[in-house]
């Protein structure tokens, strides 16, 4: 498998796009991104699983852009929930609006005595010559009764993670992206595309 020139993450987020360009340094790939791709597609994310949408968006993106592209489709997972919100994580209560989001936790959580759940991030690369690879990263966590922490994005203020004895919320950036599940993803990501690239 040859390495590209460039790599199109297939995000406008700024932090999501920092932790990969941080990611890729060492490797002399142009990382860019959807905000370089103004008029790309917006992708409906119909799939029923984590993989299944980021190979959506993987799809659209790498056709569009004509590039090697990374894609990934994340959310938390509550046990005791069935598994939601899961692939519905950022539309949970509505459309991506995180307070909303948490208070419908909280609310189906009121009873619930296993608060047991996980973040997973799921990154697929694609390339318009055929190649794709997945790559996954989880943390386990609990689900508490109130939020707690300043750095709050996402479900991050009702996450806790007890080896770190701190909610996700509570952690500073550099913290967070050691132990979150698409810094894990991307670090997997990483590994197995060297190891394939160095082939």
């Amino acid at each position: 498998m040859k390495q590209p020139d460039q790599i199109v993450i297939v995000s406008k987020n700024d932090h999501k796009i920092i932790e990969f360009e941080d990611a890729f340094k060492d490797t002399g790939i142009i990382v860019k991104s959807l905000k370089h791709f103004p008029d790309a597609p917006d992708v409906e994310e119909t799939g029923t699983t984590f993989a299944e949408n980021a190979t959506l968006k993987a799809q659209a993106i790498m056709k569009y852009t004509g590039q090697a592209v990374i894609a990934d489709d994340s959310g938390l997972v509550v046990k005791s929930l069935n598994g939601d919100p899961g692939v519905h994580s950022a539309r949970y209560a509505g459309d991506h609006d995180d307070a909303a989001n948490n208070a419908k936790l909280l609310k189906e959580m009121q009873n619930k005595s296993n608060r047991d759940a996980y973040f997973e991030s799921v990154l697929i690369y694609l390339t318009p010559e055929g190649d794709k690879v997945e790559a996954a990263g989880r943390v386990n966590g609990q689900i508490l009764s109130a939020p707690r922490g300043d750095n709050d994005f996402g479900y991050d203020p009702l996450f806790y993670v007890p080896e770190k004895q701190q909610t996700m919320a509570e952690m500073t950036t550099h913290d967070k992206n050691m132990i979150s599940h698409r810094g894990r993803a991307i670090r997997n990501m990483i590994n197995k595309l060297q190891g394939l690239w160095d082939q």
